[in-house]
């Protein structure tokens, strides 16, 4: 339906203020003769453009970068030049104290569009299966127990019986304290969420784990995710990797595997039982016996204490938000998306509840727990993951 005068941008404004005001949209959008659809456009297109989107504008496909106003573009590409290695993210954060306010503040999605629409954004081939990763961590420094747990494979070596063991071990970035040494027959999923369970219902959970790339802690899937991995994700820890080839990294917890070898594997016991018995006397004799120089020859048992969070019962629920939807992917690591529309994740993620949260007109963003994965354009049918797996602040 018309507006009731001439003055578009003008006739505009003023239904804009008064909506702002607090005025009924139903009774405004009656008393200017237009449709509640129209009042909702133009609400949407000032919230996108100011007053450019007031005016009336050609149609264009759906999948074109929306147009911001000039001196919205203007300060985008000047705080890129200020800050060439800076992304989306950041430039969206600077931008209020830049002077861009309110309705004129992109979204991180736009911003993106138009450092691309510009040439300031490298181009890099992406594949769902294996291109992307966790970002690499160098360790940073920890200034409590349990704030960082390094998790590894010692190293495969034969028992005197000829059976292979794999040591699982998992120790306290801070204190050195050992928290497992489990002989495994293999380097699989279940024996290994088996051991590192009971460890979690007996001592409780750390902040953080960091491991290497390898299965069962990784794959060659979407972010290198492993079901492994995303269980930690589930019970709220952080997962952290070290980058691929660079063991030194993890250095704290490979040089408590350099102690182990030497005390255990040397020779072999005669079978995994024995090797066991080995492991255990180990923990007990380096936990609470042997003094560490880099703990001012002090125990690592009479440094590390307990952690505040403890193993639940059940997983915990995700904390979504009431508008999210929630979308469990099938076995094959699809998510179908109530227009039906679909598209794929990674089958690691199976029976796991990920949110979907429209940021613009037919754009989701797509969540687990506080991890943003990606966005799916629903209009161009196209799933685009995060370069890496981007963990969020709490809200």
């Amino acid at each position: 339906m018309p507006w009731k005068v001439s003055h578009l941008v003008s006739e505009r404004m003023k239904f804009l203020m008064r909506l702002d005001q607090g005025e009924n949209m139903s009774t405004l959008c009656r008393e200017f003769g237009i449709s509640r659809k129209t009042g909702y456009k133009f609400l949407e297109r000032y919230k996108l453009y100011g007053i450019d989107g007031l005016s009336n504008q050609k149609r264009s496909p759906i999948t074109k970068p929306f147009k911001m106003p000039e001196s919205v573009e203007f300060k985008v590409l000047e705080l890129k030049e200020r800050y060439p290695d800076w992304g989306a993210r950041k430039i969206r954060e600077r931008l209020p104290s830049a002077g861009i306010l309110g309705c004129n503040l992109p979204s991180i999605i736009t911003v993106h569009r138009i450092l691309r629409r510009h040439g300031k954004v490298e181009r890099k081939k992406q594949r769902l299966s294996g291109s992307t990763a966790f970002r690499s961590e160098k360790i940073r420094s920890t200034s409590a127990p349990n704030q960082i747990w390094g998790l590894d494979f010692k190293g495969q070596f034969r028992t005197r019986d000829g059976k292979l063991c794999y040591p699982l071990t998992l120790s306290d970035h801070f204190s050195r304290y050992l928290l497992l040494c489990e002989a495994l027959e293999g380097a699989q999923t279940k024996p290994a969420e088996i051991a590192l369970s009971e460890v979690f219902h007996l001592h409780g959970l750390p902040d953080a784990i960091l491991s290497d790339n390898g299965s069962p802690f990784g794959s060659q899937g979407l972010f290198k995710l492993s079901r492994l991995s995303v269980w930690f994700m589930r019970l709220g820890i952080e997962v952290m990797r070290i980058e691929p080839g660079h063991p030194e990294q993890n250095g704290r917890h490979e040089r408590i595997h350099l102690t182990l070898k030497r005390a255990t594997t040397r020779p072999a016991a005669n079978n995994l039982f024995q090797q066991q018995e080995r492991f255990d006397r180990f923990i007990r004799e380096y936990n609470d016996e042997r003094p560490h120089e880099a703990l001012n020859m002090k125990t690592p048992a009479s440094v590390w204490t307990q952690p505040n969070r403890k193993m639940p019962a059940t997983l915990p629920e995700p904390d979504y938000k009431a508008e999210d939807l929630i979308r469990e992917p099938t076995n094959y690591g699809q998510v179908h998306l109530q227009r039906g529309k679909m598209f794929t994740l990674n089958s690691v993620f199976t029976g796991q509840p990920i949110a979907l949260t429209e940021v613009e007109e037919k754009l989701w963003r797509i969540r687990f727990m506080n991890y943003e994965i990606g966005f799916f354009d629903e209009a161009a049918e196209m799933f685009k993951p995060n370069t890496y797996l981007t963990l969020l602040p709490m809200s």
